[in-house]
């Protein structure tokens, strides 16, 4: 079924989503500040917005996919915003990755003016981005949750309703969790392996059929023996992810030791000038503590 939808935030992972709603045959107004996306998008049918109340006053479903917590604020509640552009029983899909406790104060805000919102950050990167096959973690109630599936389903493959408001931007903290340590246990494993002098391509062969084969390591391997680390997920937002991690789980109660030391190599990486990589970077933080270099025989 086709609809209108509005989408606002065109980066990395936004244009190609937005994209993606194009070719599903919706009808799509976009906002970005930056004016080259909005071309972009815009030329292959989107129509531009001046604003995101703009967006929303043409909409019946709005997507936000914005950097941080503060910008999804500002989009949604303050002055030109989503919430005075949208009409009663409008939809708000917030794909960002934010923290739980904004997501569910967002909510309850648009709730009181008669608007669902649902929380559904992604994982899988650029690439899952331009083929349509994120994984999309939702939150929010089953009904509004089944309104949308067949819109986040032109963006992504596996679509799971996590449970209600702010739980799918948990489980999208628990994710970067788990994406960024294994990141980082390849990365000792490389750099270790690659001080002895072994032929790293054949020892990634030899290890990824087992226990230590992972998504995370045919991602990535190929890509730093190619000394490519151009974002996909760049250092800067997996920095705020795991900032965000930590502050969650420091309110809750829970210890994170090893999320808190990639909080620490994040900031290495940052300071060190990488904060515009991708996070497979996290193994150049390694290779300078052991003076040696991950690549090819």
């Amino acid at each position: 079924m086709q609809s209108k939808i509005g989408f606002i935030g065109l980066g990395i992972m936004g244009k190609p989503m937005a994209l993606n709603l194009i070719k599903a045959g919706h009808t799509l107004t976009v906002f970005d500040l930056n004016q080259e996306a909005v071309k972009a998008v815009c030329a292959v049918g989107a129509i531009a917005a001046r604003s995101a109340k703009a967006v929303a006053e043409n909409s019946d479903i709005i997507i936000t996919m914005l950097p941080a917590s503060k910008h999804v604020t500002e989009v949604v509640l303050g002055e030109n915003g989503v919430l005075e552009g949208a009409k009663k029983g409008s939809l708000i899909i917030d794909m960002s990755s934010i923290t739980p406790d904004v997501s569910k104060e967002i909510a309850t805000k648009v709730a009181a003016k008669g608007i669902d919102m649902l929380d559904a950050p992604v994982s899988g990167g650029e690439p899952k981005a331009i083929d349509g096959t994120l994984a999309i973690m939702v939150g929010g109630k089953v009904d509004v949750f089944n309104r949308a599936l067949p819109v986040l389903h032109d963006m992504g493959k596996d679509v799971t309703l996590v449970g209600d408001n702010g739980c799918g931007v948990t489980a999208k903290l628990a994710n970067q969790i788990i994406v960024n340590l294994n990141i980082a246990a390849m990365s000792e494993a490389l750099v270790l392996a690659a001080k002895a002098g072994i032929d790293i391509e054949k020892m990634y062969q030899a290890i990824r059929g087992g226990l230590a084969g992972s998504a995370v390591l045919d991602a990535k391997v190929p890509l730093i023996l190619d000394r490519n680390f151009v974002a996909g997920g760049s250092i800067a937002i997996n920095l705020k992810d795991i900032t965000n991690v930590m502050n969650t789980a420091h309110e809750m109660g829970v210890p994170l030791p090893l999320s808190s030391q990639l909080l620490e190599i994040f900031h290495a990486l940052k300071v060190d000038g990488k904060e515009k990589d991708d996070h497979g970077s996290i193994v150049r933080y390694y290779e300078k503590l052991a003076n040696v270099e991950v690549k090819k025989a």
